[in-house]
């Protein structure tokens, strides 16, 4: 990109805010300071239950993976840390793998468990994992999860993420009151083996792999499972992880005003949890749910500190590096935007009950391009103008193919 015309577009843009009593620099320092975890499992083409076709020069183990996301560091300067999915990134040698995260300046976000699929435990996890009815599986599963806090711990991360696949495809099939006070207890035990500066961040999920029920299918039923446990157990919102036209803005503020919002898993859907890239089907949507973070967050409902931000998205048709790239520049743009809301004025249209009046700043920030301000954040912090341009200019996926081969498969997956 022209540097004239970055340099045109932001005067633009910095004239345009100052006309409203709002400036630049203030902006971009919080745009440059906001850094979302990349997930070790988006680095590879991803797949549906009908097939996965590979795009070569995928990263065959956790050190490339790690090098991918230094190249996305090094060039967005959005992100900063992984999130590493257990077993499928476990490492021979921690202190190498540890000595190369701080090379590249990555951090290690919150653990993932893996009891949703089989991968050669004594005992199957086909009938639920903390939910099963068998306490022998259930205690495998805890096992599991004490582990991979070990291993987390090791690494210096400070979270674990748990989402179950329990449930059930049929009536009759499951005990509902039984599943979920298994899952419960169960996770009573997981949540007394972790370090006490740690702490939970529980998913949940409508639907899929189980169609008939899940044991933890929505937020409240999360939420509530969470205060049982104790105040470091919070609720994680997956985007996709509701039923179609599910007010998630709503939901995150619910949980801030309790102080229960975990964090997020950043996607986008259009008819379930479909994974795609985030802002590329509701931007608007996305766009609120950033008024709601900001909104709590300076009302002093739950701090900005306290929230984990990550993607989770997994694609069998683009290049896994151009698509984060993407969506690093979405949410980017739109917690930029977020920002811009006159919220004085907002909350007066409120009080007054002018309708048309709130809706109208709302969309005058959302409508507000605000791409030269993120450019300008990143350049200044010393990234690429156009990280997505510069990755294809540079034929970077050739050479990562070259490097290491064309069927090349990223591990995990």
């Amino acid at each position: 990109m022209p540097t004239d015309f970055h340099q045109k577009s932001l005067s633009l843009l910095t004239e345009q805010l100052a006309s409203k009593g709002i400036h630049i620099d203030s902006l971009i320092s919080k745009i440059a300071a906001f850094q979302i975890a990349v997930p070790s499992w988006a680095l590879g083409a991803g797949g549906s239950r009908f097939g996965r076709f590979s795009i070569g020069g995928e990263p065959r183990n956790l050190e490339e993976k790690l090098d991918d996301i230094g190249l996305l560091a090094k060039l967005t300067k959005r992100t900063n840390a992984v999130s590493l999915h257990i077993p499928w990134d476990i490492s021979q040698d921690v202190q190498a793998i540890k000595q190369k995260a701080t090379e590249l300046q990555i951090s290690f976000d919150a653990m993932n468990s893996n009891t949703f699929q089989d991968y050669g435990q004594p005992l199957t996890y086909k009938m639920g994992s903390l939910s099963n009815e068998d306490a022998a599986v259930r205690k495998q599963a805890v096992e599991h999860n004490l582990h991979v806090i070990e291993i987390g711990k090791s690494l210096g991360s400070k979270g674990l993420t748990v989402w179950l696949a329990d449930g059930s495809n049929f009536p009759g099939q499951a005990h509902f009151r039984n599943a979920l006070k298994w899952t419960t207890e169960s996770l009573h035990e997981i949540y007394s083996g972790m370090p006490v500066d740690w702490k939970l961040l529980l998913e949940y999920k409508p639907y899929e792999p189980n169609f008939y029920h899940t044991v933890i299918p929505d937020w409240g039923t999360s939420a509530l499972i969470c205060s049982q446990l104790g105040d470091r157990a919070k609720v994680l919102v997956d985007l996709g992880h509701h039923l179609p036209n599910t007010n998630i803005e709503q939901i995150v503020a619910t949980l801030m005003q309790q102080n229960m919002l975990a964090g997020f898993h950043f996607n986008d859907s259009k008819y379930g949890d479909d994974d795609l890239s985030t802002g590329s089907i509701k931007p608007y949507q996305l766009f609120l749910i950033f008024c709601e973070l900001i909104g709590g967050a300076e009302d002093k409902a739950q701090t900005w500190e306290s929230i984990s931000w990550m993607i989770d998205a997994s694609h069998n048709t683009k290049d896994p590096l151009e698509d984060l790239i993407q969506a690093l520049e979405a949410i980017s743009q739109a917690y930029a935007k977020a920002l811009l809301v006159d919220r004085k004025k907002l909350t007066q249209c409120q009080n007054d009950g002018d309708v048309v009046g709130a809706q109208e700043v709302l969309q005058d920030a959302f409508l507000t391009d605000v791409r030269a301000l993120v450019r300008e954040a990143r350049i200044q912090s010393g990234g690429e103008a156009d990280p997505l341009a510069f990755f294809r200019r540079e034929k970077i996926r050739d050479k990562l193919i070259s490097k290491r081969g064309k069927n090349a498969q990223a591990s995990g997956l």
